[in-house]
């Protein structure tokens, strides 16, 4: 029971982090086996063509978060297919993950902290 005046303890997860919880993240490494393995991949970089064109992942496509039609370029993708989604943090992959998951896309896969999280050699 409430003590008189008191205020009851209330989580305080930020939303987004419980909105990742709900995606498959996966680390750098488990990021590209998983995306070599699989033969139905797709990975796609959500960042601009000018920061794709300073560092990517090989054999990555553009599909700009910024671009006004993002939307209408992800309601053409294949569902059959397995989609690999990396940004520069992990932020707007986040993002673009969660409304290829609402547009009924089942393989989605984020890349976890982004291409930043990448090992340096």
């Amino acid at each position: 029971m409430l003590e008189k005046n008191k205020e009851p303890e209330i989580c305080e997860v930020p939303r987004w982090q419980m909105i990742k919880a709900t995606l498959n993240n996966l680390d750098y490494k488990a990021f590209i086996d998983a995306a070599k393995k699989d033969e139905h991949s797709v990975i796609i970089d959500v960042r601009t063509q000018a920061e794709h064109e300073l560092d990517h992942i090989p054999g990555s496509k553009v599909m700009d978060y910024l671009d006004r039609d993002l939307a209408s370029k992800m309601e053409t993708l294949d569902k059959d297919k397995s989609y690999y989604i990396y940004c520069r943090t992990g932020r707007r992959s986040l993002r673009v993950c969660v409304i290829l998951k609402n547009l009924g896309f089942e393989s989605v896969y984020n890349l976890e902290d982004g291409i930043v999280s990448r090992p340096q050699t």
